[in-house]
Protein backbone atom coordinates (compact mmCIF):
# COMPACT_ATOMS: atom_id res chain seq x y z
CA UNK A 1 0.00 0.00 0.00
CA UNK A 2 1.03 3.54 -0.57
CA UNK A 3 1.66 6.15 2.54
CA UNK A 4 -2.32 7.69 2.59
CA UNK A 5 -3.53 4.00 2.37
CA UNK A 6 -1.06 3.49 5.33
CA UNK A 7 -2.70 6.17 7.55
CA UNK A 8 -6.05 5.51 7.22
CA UNK A 9 -5.59 1.81 7.89
CA UNK A 10 -3.58 2.39 10.50
CA UNK A 11 -6.50 4.87 12.02
CA UNK A 12 -9.04 2.53 11.35
CA UNK A 13 -7.09 -0.36 13.48
CA UNK A 14 -6.69 2.26 16.57
CA UNK A 15 -10.24 2.44 16.32
CA UNK A 16 -10.99 5.74 14.71
CA UNK A 17 -13.90 5.92 13.07
CA UNK A 18 -14.30 9.55 11.77
CA UNK A 19 -12.55 12.28 11.21
CA UNK A 20 -12.58 16.12 11.03
CA UNK A 21 -11.27 17.81 8.03
CA UNK A 22 -10.36 19.78 5.51
CA UNK A 23 -8.84 19.25 1.99
CA UNK A 24 -5.75 21.21 -0.11
CA UNK A 25 -3.18 20.73 -2.20
CA UNK A 26 -0.85 19.10 0.04
CA UNK A 27 -3.64 16.87 1.29
CA UNK A 28 -4.91 15.80 -2.47
CA UNK A 29 -3.26 12.11 -1.94
CA UNK A 30 -4.28 10.90 1.27
CA UNK A 31 -7.65 12.55 0.06
CA UNK A 32 -7.79 10.45 -2.51
CA UNK A 33 -7.38 7.40 -1.28
CA UNK A 34 -9.78 8.60 1.47
CA UNK A 35 -12.64 8.65 -1.41
CA UNK A 36 -12.77 4.58 -1.58
CA UNK A 37 -11.92 4.20 2.25
CA UNK A 38 -14.51 3.02 4.94
CA UNK A 39 -13.49 6.38 7.33
CA UNK A 40 -15.95 8.58 8.07
CA UNK A 41 -14.64 12.08 7.14
CA UNK A 42 -16.52 15.56 8.36
CA UNK A 43 -16.11 18.04 6.21
CA UNK A 44 -15.79 21.36 8.15
CA UNK A 45 -15.58 24.72 7.14
CA UNK A 46 -12.72 25.57 9.11
CA UNK A 47 -9.68 23.99 10.22
CA UNK A 48 -10.18 25.16 13.88
CA UNK A 49 -13.56 23.60 14.15
CA UNK A 50 -12.36 20.54 12.75
CA UNK A 51 -9.52 20.42 15.77
CA UNK A 52 -12.46 21.49 18.36
CA UNK A 53 -14.74 19.04 17.23
CA UNK A 54 -12.38 16.23 17.40
CA UNK A 55 -11.88 17.68 20.96
CA UNK A 56 -15.46 17.30 21.70
CA UNK A 57 -15.46 13.92 20.37
CA UNK A 58 -12.93 12.81 22.90
CA UNK A 59 -14.11 14.73 25.86
CA UNK A 60 -17.57 13.25 25.57
CA UNK A 61 -16.60 9.82 24.28
CA UNK A 62 -13.02 9.09 26.11
CA UNK A 63 -11.58 8.08 22.64
CA UNK A 64 -9.06 9.70 20.40
CA UNK A 65 -10.24 12.42 18.06
CA UNK A 66 -8.57 12.88 14.87
CA UNK A 67 -8.84 16.01 12.63
CA UNK A 68 -7.15 16.93 9.16
CA UNK A 69 -5.77 20.14 7.51
CA UNK A 70 -3.14 20.70 4.61
CA UNK A 71 -0.10 22.58 4.98
CA UNK A 72 0.50 26.46 5.77
CA UNK A 73 -3.02 28.43 6.58
CA UNK A 74 -4.95 24.97 6.71
CA UNK A 75 -2.71 23.60 9.93
CA UNK A 76 -1.70 26.70 11.50
CA UNK A 77 -5.91 26.92 11.70
CA UNK A 78 -5.70 23.91 13.59
CA UNK A 79 -3.30 25.19 16.10
CA UNK A 80 -5.86 27.70 18.43
CA UNK A 81 -7.85 23.36 18.85
CA UNK A 82 -4.49 21.71 19.40
CA UNK A 83 -3.50 24.48 22.30
CA UNK A 84 -6.81 24.00 24.10
CA UNK A 85 -6.87 20.39 23.78
CA UNK A 86 -3.39 20.77 25.30
CA UNK A 87 -4.43 22.77 27.84
CA UNK A 88 -7.53 20.50 29.10
CA UNK A 89 -5.53 17.17 28.28
CA UNK A 90 -7.97 15.89 25.53
CA UNK A 91 -6.52 13.44 23.63
CA UNK A 92 -6.93 14.39 19.76
CA UNK A 93 -4.35 13.41 17.12
CA UNK A 94 -4.21 16.38 14.42
CA UNK A 95 -2.69 15.21 10.72
CA UNK A 96 -0.95 18.19 8.55
CA UNK A 97 0.05 18.14 5.04
CA UNK A 98 3.28 18.86 4.40
CA UNK A 99 5.10 19.94 1.00
CA UNK A 100 7.39 17.36 -0.48
CA UNK A 101 10.49 16.08 1.34
CA UNK A 102 12.83 17.85 -1.31
CA UNK A 103 11.23 21.19 -0.86
CA UNK A 104 11.00 21.56 3.48
CA UNK A 105 12.93 24.42 3.82
CA UNK A 106 12.88 25.96 1.17
CA UNK A 107 10.33 28.32 2.00
CA UNK A 108 7.98 26.18 -0.56
CA UNK A 109 4.05 27.28 -1.35
CA UNK A 110 2.32 26.96 1.60
CA UNK A 111 4.77 25.82 3.42
CA UNK A 112 4.99 26.24 7.92
CA UNK A 113 7.05 24.29 10.78
CA UNK A 114 4.13 22.36 12.06
CA UNK A 115 6.88 20.60 13.93
CA UNK A 116 8.12 23.80 15.43
CA UNK A 117 4.87 26.12 15.76
CA UNK A 118 3.17 23.21 17.81
CA UNK A 119 6.31 22.00 20.06
CA UNK A 120 4.83 24.34 23.17
CA UNK A 121 1.39 22.84 22.83
CA UNK A 122 1.92 18.98 21.97
CA UNK A 123 2.87 15.83 23.89
CA UNK A 124 4.71 14.49 20.92
CA UNK A 125 5.06 15.54 16.64
CA UNK A 126 6.24 13.22 14.19
CA UNK A 127 7.49 13.99 10.32
CA UNK A 128 7.87 10.27 8.76
CA UNK A 129 10.76 10.06 6.21
CA UNK A 130 9.84 7.28 4.75
CA UNK A 131 6.32 5.38 4.09
CA UNK A 132 7.26 2.76 6.17
CA UNK A 133 7.40 4.89 9.49
CA UNK A 134 3.85 5.70 9.19
CA UNK A 135 1.69 2.68 10.81
CA UNK A 136 3.67 2.57 13.93
CA UNK A 137 4.38 6.30 14.13
CA UNK A 138 -0.26 6.33 14.05
CA UNK A 139 0.09 3.60 16.96
CA UNK A 140 2.61 5.61 18.69
CA UNK A 141 0.63 9.07 18.00
CA UNK A 142 -2.66 7.07 19.76
CA UNK A 143 -0.64 5.70 22.72
CA UNK A 144 0.76 8.73 23.60
CA UNK A 145 -2.90 10.81 23.32
CA UNK A 146 -4.51 8.91 25.63
CA UNK A 147 -1.88 7.48 27.79
CA UNK A 148 -0.57 9.27 31.11
CA UNK A 149 -2.06 12.64 31.07
CA UNK A 150 -3.71 12.90 27.80
CA UNK A 151 -2.65 15.62 24.99
CA UNK A 152 -2.60 16.25 21.08
CA UNK A 153 0.27 14.58 19.05
CA UNK A 154 0.77 16.26 15.34
CA UNK A 155 2.06 13.98 12.49
CA UNK A 156 3.12 16.42 9.72
CA UNK A 157 2.95 14.23 6.27
CA UNK A 158 4.69 15.49 3.65
CA UNK A 159 2.87 15.05 0.41
CA UNK A 160 5.53 12.93 -1.06
CA UNK A 161 5.28 10.21 1.57
CA UNK A 162 1.60 9.99 1.09
CA UNK A 163 2.27 8.41 -2.63
CA UNK A 164 5.35 6.94 -1.56
CA UNK A 165 4.67 2.55 -1.33
CA UNK A 166 5.13 1.22 1.84
CA UNK A 167 7.90 -1.78 2.03
CA UNK A 168 9.01 -3.05 4.86
CA UNK A 169 6.79 -1.59 7.36
CA UNK A 170 8.02 -0.95 11.11
CA UNK A 171 6.53 -2.35 13.32
CA UNK A 172 6.33 -0.17 16.41
CA UNK A 173 8.27 2.84 17.76
CA UNK A 174 10.75 3.16 20.65
CA UNK A 175 8.67 5.85 23.00
CA UNK A 176 11.90 5.86 25.13
CA UNK A 177 11.52 8.06 28.44
CA UNK A 178 7.95 8.11 27.65
CA UNK A 179 6.60 6.08 31.08
CA UNK A 180 4.14 7.93 32.46
CA UNK A 181 3.90 6.91 36.64
CA UNK A 182 0.29 5.01 37.11
CA UNK A 183 0.37 3.85 40.77
CA UNK A 184 0.95 6.40 44.25
CA UNK A 185 3.99 5.95 45.96
CA UNK A 186 3.05 3.27 49.20
CA UNK A 187 4.68 5.87 51.60
CA UNK A 188 3.51 8.60 50.27
CA UNK A 189 -0.33 7.20 50.33
CA UNK A 190 0.72 6.32 53.62
CA UNK A 191 1.03 9.64 54.51
CA UNK A 192 -1.83 11.30 52.48
CA UNK A 193 -4.18 8.66 54.67
CA UNK A 194 -2.79 9.96 57.79
CA UNK A 195 -2.81 13.83 57.59
CA UNK A 196 -6.57 13.20 56.84
CA UNK A 197 -7.25 10.93 59.83
CA UNK A 198 -6.02 13.98 61.95
CA UNK A 199 -7.73 16.15 59.96
CA UNK A 200 -11.10 17.71 61.23
CA UNK A 201 -12.33 19.78 57.74
CA UNK A 202 -11.65 18.30 55.28
CA UNK A 203 -12.06 19.10 51.80
CA UNK A 204 -11.76 16.95 48.25
CA UNK A 205 -10.96 19.47 45.14
CA UNK A 206 -11.99 17.37 42.06
CA UNK A 207 -10.63 18.12 38.94
CA UNK A 208 -10.37 17.22 35.30
CA UNK A 209 -8.18 14.28 36.18
CA UNK A 210 -10.90 12.68 38.12
CA UNK A 211 -13.09 12.26 34.87
CA UNK A 212 -10.16 11.35 32.71
CA UNK A 213 -9.19 8.68 35.00
CA UNK A 214 -13.05 7.13 35.53
CA UNK A 215 -12.40 8.06 38.87
CA UNK A 216 -16.15 9.23 40.00
CA UNK A 217 -16.86 6.51 42.19
CA UNK A 218 -13.76 6.73 44.36
CA UNK A 219 -14.35 10.41 44.66
CA UNK A 220 -18.02 9.49 45.76
CA UNK A 221 -16.67 6.91 48.47
CA UNK A 222 -13.26 8.72 49.54
CA UNK A 223 -16.29 11.53 50.55
CA UNK A 224 -18.30 9.48 52.36
CA UNK A 225 -15.73 8.15 54.00
CA UNK A 226 -14.10 10.84 55.30
CA UNK A 227 -17.42 13.20 55.09
CA UNK A 228 -15.48 15.94 53.50
CA UNK A 229 -17.38 17.92 51.22
CA UNK A 230 -16.31 18.06 47.51
CA UNK A 231 -15.59 21.03 45.12
CA UNK A 232 -14.53 20.91 41.40
CA UNK A 233 -12.58 22.99 39.46
CA UNK A 234 -14.45 23.49 35.73
CA UNK A 235 -13.20 20.63 34.26
CA UNK A 236 -14.01 18.79 36.81
CA UNK A 237 -17.82 20.17 37.12
CA UNK A 238 -19.85 16.40 36.54
CA UNK A 239 -16.85 14.14 38.62
CA UNK A 240 -19.67 14.29 41.56
CA UNK A 241 -23.13 14.27 41.49
CA UNK A 242 -23.82 17.68 41.78
CA UNK A 243 -27.59 17.97 43.22
CA UNK A 244 -25.49 15.75 46.10
CA UNK A 245 -25.68 17.12 49.78
CA UNK A 246 -21.97 16.77 50.19
CA UNK A 247 -21.16 18.92 46.35
CA UNK A 248 -20.31 22.27 46.92
CA UNK A 249 -20.22 23.51 42.97
CA UNK A 250 -17.64 25.09 41.59
CA UNK A 251 -14.31 26.65 42.99
CA UNK A 252 -12.63 29.80 41.86
CA UNK A 253 -12.57 33.02 40.74
CA UNK A 254 -16.45 32.26 39.39
CA UNK A 255 -17.21 29.60 42.21
CA UNK A 256 -20.14 28.97 44.35
CA UNK A 257 -19.86 31.37 47.35
CA UNK A 258 -19.80 28.05 49.72
CA UNK A 259 -17.47 26.22 47.85
CA UNK A 260 -14.52 29.56 48.11
CA UNK A 261 -15.39 30.07 51.67
CA UNK A 262 -15.04 26.36 52.42
CA UNK A 263 -11.97 25.83 50.76
CA UNK A 264 -10.65 29.15 52.92
CA UNK A 265 -11.45 27.40 56.12
CA UNK A 266 -10.84 23.73 55.83
CA UNK A 267 -7.65 22.16 57.07
CA UNK A 268 -6.98 19.67 55.05
CA UNK A 269 -7.11 19.69 51.00
CA UNK A 270 -7.03 16.90 49.01
CA UNK A 271 -6.89 17.65 45.25
CA UNK A 272 -7.11 15.07 42.70
CA UNK A 273 -6.45 15.74 39.01
CA UNK A 274 -5.91 19.59 38.79
CA UNK A 275 -3.15 21.97 38.69
CA UNK A 276 -4.46 24.77 40.47
CA UNK A 277 -4.70 27.25 37.90
CA UNK A 278 -4.94 31.33 38.69
CA UNK A 279 -8.31 30.73 38.39
CA UNK A 280 -8.89 28.36 40.85
CA UNK A 281 -7.13 29.67 43.26
CA UNK A 282 -7.06 33.49 43.10
CA UNK A 283 -3.95 35.26 44.73
CA UNK A 284 -2.17 31.73 45.77
CA UNK A 285 -1.00 33.30 48.97
CA UNK A 286 -4.22 33.45 50.53
CA UNK A 287 -5.32 30.43 49.43
CA UNK A 288 -6.16 27.51 51.64
CA UNK A 289 -4.71 29.16 54.54
CA UNK A 290 -5.46 26.95 57.16
CA UNK A 291 -5.30 23.75 54.89
CA UNK A 292 -2.41 21.03 54.66
CA UNK A 293 -2.50 20.01 50.53
CA UNK A 294 -2.11 16.50 49.39
CA UNK A 295 -1.92 16.67 45.39
CA UNK A 296 -2.55 13.87 43.25
CA UNK A 297 -2.09 13.99 39.57
CA UNK A 298 -0.37 11.89 36.94
CA UNK A 299 1.58 14.27 35.65
CA UNK A 300 4.66 15.59 38.36
CA UNK A 301 5.20 18.75 36.32
CA UNK A 302 2.02 19.99 38.02
CA UNK A 303 2.76 19.14 41.28
CA UNK A 304 4.13 22.11 43.84
CA UNK A 305 4.09 24.71 40.45
CA UNK A 306 1.35 26.42 41.50
CA UNK A 307 1.11 25.85 45.23
CA UNK A 308 2.56 24.16 47.63
CA UNK A 309 1.71 20.96 48.76
CA UNK A 310 2.36 18.67 51.94
CA UNK A 311 2.13 15.56 50.24
CA UNK A 312 2.53 15.41 46.57
CA UNK A 313 1.42 11.86 44.46
CA UNK A 314 1.89 10.87 41.44
CA UNK A 315 -0.10 8.53 39.78
CA UNK A 316 -3.21 7.64 38.07
CA UNK A 317 -6.16 9.03 40.19
CA UNK A 318 -8.30 5.99 40.02
CA UNK A 319 -5.65 4.13 41.52
CA UNK A 320 -4.02 6.58 44.13
CA UNK A 321 -7.21 6.88 45.11
CA UNK A 322 -8.71 3.18 45.55
CA UNK A 323 -5.32 2.20 47.82
CA UNK A 324 -5.94 5.41 49.91
CA UNK A 325 -9.21 4.74 50.64
CA UNK A 326 -8.07 1.30 51.45
CA UNK A 327 -5.86 2.59 53.92
CA UNK A 328 -8.62 5.06 55.40
CA UNK A 329 -11.01 1.93 56.03
CA UNK A 330 -8.91 0.55 59.31
CA UNK A 331 -9.81 4.44 61.00
CA UNK A 332 -13.26 3.77 61.27
CA UNK A 333 -15.77 6.11 61.28
CA UNK A 334 -15.36 9.60 61.29
CA UNK A 335 -17.55 12.12 63.31
CA UNK A 336 -19.95 14.77 60.56
CA UNK A 337 -20.21 17.81 61.78
CA UNK A 338 -18.02 19.63 59.80
CA UNK A 339 -19.54 18.03 56.89
CA UNK A 340 -23.60 19.26 58.52
CA UNK A 341 -22.34 22.74 58.76
CA UNK A 342 -21.03 23.30 55.31
CA UNK A 343 -24.12 21.67 53.85
CA UNK A 344 -26.16 23.68 56.24
CA UNK A 345 -24.17 26.68 54.62
CA UNK A 346 -24.70 25.63 51.57
CA UNK A 347 -28.77 25.52 51.53
CA UNK A 348 -28.35 28.78 53.08
CA UNK A 349 -26.43 30.83 49.68
CA UNK A 350 -27.98 28.56 46.82
CA UNK A 351 -28.51 31.17 44.32
CA UNK A 352 -31.44 32.66 43.16
CA UNK A 353 -32.86 31.62 39.59
CA UNK A 354 -36.59 32.43 39.07
CA UNK A 355 -37.04 35.24 37.45
CA UNK A 356 -39.95 37.62 35.75
CA UNK A 357 -37.96 39.98 34.19
CA UNK A 358 -37.78 40.80 30.17
CA UNK A 359 -35.15 41.23 28.92
CA UNK A 360 -34.53 37.58 30.04
CA UNK A 361 -31.91 36.72 32.84
CA UNK A 362 -29.59 33.81 32.27
CA UNK A 363 -30.31 32.30 35.48
CA UNK A 364 -33.67 31.94 34.22
CA UNK A 365 -32.60 30.87 31.29
CA UNK A 366 -30.66 27.88 32.53
CA UNK A 367 -33.27 26.70 35.05
CA UNK A 368 -35.36 26.42 32.00
CA UNK A 369 -32.55 24.78 29.94
CA UNK A 370 -32.17 22.44 33.01
CA UNK A 371 -35.96 21.40 33.29
CA UNK A 372 -35.62 19.85 29.58
CA UNK A 373 -32.19 18.28 30.19
CA UNK A 374 -31.86 14.60 31.15
CA UNK A 375 -28.40 13.22 32.43
CA UNK A 376 -27.25 12.05 29.41
CA UNK A 377 -27.37 15.23 27.92
CA UNK A 378 -24.47 16.35 26.55
CA UNK A 379 -23.90 20.19 27.12
CA UNK A 380 -21.00 22.34 25.63
CA UNK A 381 -19.90 25.87 26.34
CA UNK A 382 -18.45 28.31 24.54
CA UNK A 383 -16.33 30.95 26.89
CA UNK A 384 -17.27 33.87 28.60
CA UNK A 385 -20.29 35.09 30.56
CA UNK A 386 -22.25 32.04 29.06
CA UNK A 387 -19.63 29.31 30.35
CA UNK A 388 -19.27 30.68 33.92
CA UNK A 389 -23.42 31.09 33.71
CA UNK A 390 -23.58 27.63 32.80
CA UNK A 391 -20.24 26.24 35.27
CA UNK A 392 -22.43 28.46 38.20
CA UNK A 393 -26.17 27.62 37.91
CA UNK A 394 -26.23 24.27 35.21
CA UNK A 395 -26.29 21.29 37.38
CA UNK A 396 -24.25 18.70 36.25
CA UNK A 397 -24.63 14.94 37.68
CA UNK A 398 -22.71 12.67 35.34
CA UNK A 399 -19.03 12.78 34.35
CA UNK A 400 -18.10 13.96 30.61
CA UNK A 401 -21.54 15.59 29.72
CA UNK A 402 -20.49 19.08 30.34
CA UNK A 403 -17.82 20.33 27.73
CA UNK A 404 -16.11 23.48 28.31
CA UNK A 405 -12.43 25.15 27.25
CA UNK A 406 -10.73 25.66 30.79
CA UNK A 407 -7.55 26.56 30.52
CA UNK A 408 -7.05 28.35 27.05
CA UNK A 409 -10.52 29.69 27.35
CA UNK A 410 -11.35 29.39 23.16
CA UNK A 411 -14.24 31.50 22.13
CA UNK A 412 -15.90 29.34 19.13
CA UNK A 413 -15.30 26.28 20.94
CA UNK A 414 -19.05 25.32 22.00
CA UNK A 415 -20.41 24.66 18.88
CA UNK A 416 -18.09 23.09 17.02
CA UNK A 417 -17.31 20.84 20.20
CA UNK A 418 -20.98 19.63 20.28
CA UNK A 419 -20.36 18.65 16.68
CA UNK A 420 -17.66 16.37 17.93
CA UNK A 421 -19.70 15.41 21.20
CA UNK A 422 -22.97 14.34 18.77
CA UNK A 423 -20.87 12.53 16.35
CA UNK A 424 -19.12 10.18 18.96
CA UNK A 425 -22.23 9.72 20.69
CA UNK A 426 -25.16 9.80 18.39
CA UNK A 427 -27.93 8.68 20.83
CA UNK A 428 -27.43 11.48 23.21
CA UNK A 429 -28.69 14.72 22.91
CA UNK A 430 -26.12 17.61 22.80
CA UNK A 431 -26.48 21.15 23.45
CA UNK A 432 -24.27 23.99 22.51
CA UNK A 433 -24.71 27.14 24.83
CA UNK A 434 -23.14 29.72 23.64
CA UNK A 435 -22.76 33.83 23.59
CA UNK A 436 -23.57 35.67 20.45
CA UNK A 437 -19.93 36.34 20.07
CA UNK A 438 -17.82 33.17 20.29
CA UNK A 439 -20.48 31.78 17.71
CA UNK A 440 -19.67 34.50 15.47
CA UNK A 441 -16.48 33.42 15.12
CA UNK A 442 -17.46 29.35 14.15
CA UNK A 443 -21.29 29.97 12.94
CA UNK A 444 -20.56 29.03 8.96
CA UNK A 445 -20.43 25.46 10.48
CA UNK A 446 -24.14 25.48 10.37
CA UNK A 447 -23.34 23.72 7.06
CA UNK A 448 -21.87 21.21 8.29
CA UNK A 449 -24.83 19.92 11.01
CA UNK A 450 -27.33 20.72 7.72
CA UNK A 451 -25.06 18.96 5.42
CA UNK A 452 -24.66 15.85 7.37
CA UNK A 453 -27.95 16.28 9.52
CA UNK A 454 -25.64 16.40 13.46
CA UNK A 455 -28.89 17.59 15.23
CA UNK A 456 -26.97 19.54 17.59
CA UNK A 457 -29.12 22.65 19.46
CA UNK A 458 -27.48 25.96 19.43
CA UNK A 459 -28.55 27.87 22.31
CA UNK A 460 -27.33 31.53 21.89
CA UNK A 461 -26.86 33.85 24.71
CA UNK A 462 -27.82 36.78 22.59
CA UNK A 463 -26.64 39.94 24.61
CA UNK A 464 -25.38 41.85 21.80
CA UNK A 465 -22.05 41.97 24.00
CA UNK A 466 -18.56 39.95 24.60
CA UNK A 467 -19.85 40.03 27.50
CA UNK A 468 -17.11 38.96 30.27
CA UNK A 469 -14.93 41.34 28.70
CA UNK A 470 -18.18 43.83 29.61
CA UNK A 471 -18.37 42.39 32.66
CA UNK A 472 -14.88 43.71 33.91
CA UNK A 473 -15.76 46.69 31.89
CA UNK A 474 -17.92 47.42 34.34
CA UNK A 475 -16.66 46.29 37.26
CA UNK A 476 -12.91 47.82 37.35
CA UNK A 477 -12.42 50.54 34.56
CA UNK A 478 -15.68 52.82 35.31
CA UNK A 479 -18.05 51.45 33.09
CA UNK A 480 -15.65 52.42 30.21
CA UNK A 481 -16.86 49.83 27.60
CA UNK A 482 -14.74 50.09 25.57
CA UNK A 483 -15.44 48.24 22.22
CA UNK A 484 -17.24 45.31 23.45
CA UNK A 485 -20.88 45.92 21.80
CA UNK A 486 -21.53 43.69 19.13
CA UNK A 487 -24.14 45.90 17.43
CA UNK A 488 -27.49 45.05 15.98
CA UNK A 489 -26.28 42.49 13.52
CA UNK A 490 -26.64 39.56 12.61
CA UNK A 491 -29.97 38.64 12.80
CA UNK A 492 -29.31 34.94 14.21
CA UNK A 493 -33.01 33.05 13.20
CA UNK A 494 -32.27 34.49 9.78
CA UNK A 495 -28.69 33.45 9.52
CA UNK A 496 -29.37 29.92 10.78
CA UNK A 497 -32.70 29.89 8.23
CA UNK A 498 -30.00 30.43 5.54
CA UNK A 499 -28.54 27.79 6.10
CA UNK A 500 -32.13 26.28 6.42
CA UNK A 501 -31.86 25.31 10.20
CA UNK A 502 -34.21 26.00 12.08
CA UNK A 503 -34.25 28.27 14.63
CA UNK A 504 -36.23 30.32 17.51
CA UNK A 505 -36.20 33.72 18.88
CA UNK A 506 -36.58 33.28 22.86
CA UNK A 507 -37.52 36.66 24.51
CA UNK A 508 -40.04 35.58 27.70
CA UNK A 509 -39.82 33.30 31.09
CA UNK A 510 -40.97 29.81 29.93
CA UNK A 511 -40.48 29.98 26.21
CA UNK A 512 -36.47 28.52 26.60
CA UNK A 513 -37.97 25.16 28.02
CA UNK A 514 -40.58 25.06 25.53
CA UNK A 515 -38.53 25.94 22.52
CA UNK A 516 -35.55 23.78 23.59
CA UNK A 517 -37.95 20.57 24.35
CA UNK A 518 -39.43 21.17 20.62
CA UNK A 519 -35.78 21.67 19.28
CA UNK A 520 -34.40 18.05 20.96
CA UNK A 521 -37.96 16.30 20.05
CA UNK A 522 -37.32 17.58 16.47
CA UNK A 523 -34.03 15.14 15.81
CA UNK A 524 -32.93 18.46 13.31
CA UNK A 525 -30.55 20.55 14.12
CA UNK A 526 -32.02 23.51 15.65
CA UNK A 527 -30.83 27.38 16.72
CA UNK A 528 -32.23 29.08 20.14
CA UNK A 529 -31.31 32.89 19.75
CA UNK A 530 -32.31 33.61 23.10
CA UNK A 531 -32.71 37.41 24.05
CA UNK A 532 -30.76 37.94 27.77
CA UNK A 533 -30.42 40.87 29.86
CA UNK A 534 -26.89 42.72 28.88
CA UNK A 535 -26.12 44.25 32.08
CA UNK A 536 -26.95 40.72 34.27
CA UNK A 537 -23.04 40.44 35.46
CA UNK A 538 -21.56 37.38 37.47
CA UNK A 539 -20.02 36.51 41.12
CA UNK A 540 -16.52 36.62 40.84
CA UNK A 541 -13.33 36.95 42.60
CA UNK A 542 -11.21 40.50 41.55
CA UNK A 543 -8.03 39.52 39.64
CA UNK A 544 -5.40 39.12 42.58
CA UNK A 545 -7.85 38.79 45.52
CA UNK A 546 -8.13 36.12 47.50
CA UNK A 547 -11.29 33.42 47.07
CA UNK A 548 -13.54 34.87 50.08
CA UNK A 549 -13.11 38.04 48.51
CA UNK A 550 -16.52 37.86 46.18
CA UNK A 551 -18.37 40.90 44.84
CA UNK A 552 -21.63 40.58 42.66
CA UNK A 553 -23.12 37.92 44.80
CA UNK A 554 -26.69 37.11 43.27
CA UNK A 555 -29.99 36.66 45.24
CA UNK A 556 -30.12 33.83 47.01
CA UNK A 557 -32.87 31.48 47.53
CA UNK A 558 -35.42 32.70 50.28
CA UNK A 559 -38.15 34.45 50.68
CA UNK A 560 -38.28 38.72 49.53
CA UNK A 561 -34.76 38.36 49.03
CA UNK A 562 -32.47 41.75 49.15
CA UNK A 563 -31.95 42.44 45.44
CA UNK A 564 -27.43 42.99 44.95
CA UNK A 565 -26.66 42.86 41.77
CA UNK A 566 -22.88 43.77 41.81
CA UNK A 567 -21.03 45.96 44.32
CA UNK A 568 -19.36 49.30 42.22
CA UNK A 569 -15.64 47.57 42.67
CA UNK A 570 -13.22 49.88 41.05
CA UNK A 571 -10.12 49.00 39.70
CA UNK A 572 -7.89 50.17 42.78
CA UNK A 573 -9.99 47.77 44.98
CA UNK A 574 -12.16 50.80 46.81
Amino acid sequence: MKGGQAIIRSLLDQGADTVFGYPGGQLLPLYDMLYDSELKHILVRHEQCAAHAADGYARASGRVGVCIATSGPGATNLVTGIATAYMDSSPIVAIAGQVPTHLIGNDAFQEVDMIGITMPITKHSFQPADASEIPAMVRASFHIAKTGRPGPVVIDLPKDIQEQEVQDPLDELDLQGYRPTLRGHPLQIKRAAELIRRSEKPVILAGGGVIISGASKEIMELSELIKAPVTTTLLGKGSFPEDHPSAMGMLGMHGRKVANLTVDECDCLIAVGCRFSDRTTGNVAEFAPNARIIHVDIDPAEIGKNVTVDVPIVGDARNVLRELIEKLKKHGERDDKWLKGVQKFRAECMPRMSYDEVPLKPQQVIKEISQVLDDETVVTTDVGQNQMWMAHFYTSRAPRKFISSGGLGTMGFGFPAAIGAKVALPENDVVAVCGDGGFLMVCQDLATIREYDIPVVICVMDNRHLGMVAQWQRLFYDERMSHTHLGEVPDFVKLAESFGIEAERVEKPGETSEALSRAIRSGEPALLDIVIDPHEILPMVPPGCGLTEIVGEYRVEREDPQEIRYSGVKADGD
